[in-house]
């Protein structure tokens, strides 16, 4: 997914978690549930983000080794 639209969905899901724990609190199974959507949102984020890291690092990393001079 890209992270545009993950980044929107995100703010989405945690203004709904908002909204619906403000009406029936934090502990309702409504509250709950979002709160599980928006933490399964979060790691994908989470995961986006470390393969962006790791496919950067190792860019470089190829780059350093083809430029080195033995």
């Amino acid at each position: 997914m890209p992270e545009k639209k993950l980044t929107f969905l995100i703010e989405k899901k945690r203004a709904e978690l908002i909204q619906i724990a403000g009406k029936f609190g934090f502990c309702s199974p409504a509250a709950i549930s979002r709160s599980q959507e928006l933490d399964l949102l979060l790691n994908e984020y989470q995961r986006l983000q470390l393969t962006n890291h790791n496919s950067t690092f190792s860019a470089k990393k190829k780059s350093l080794v083809s430029k080195s001079v033995f």
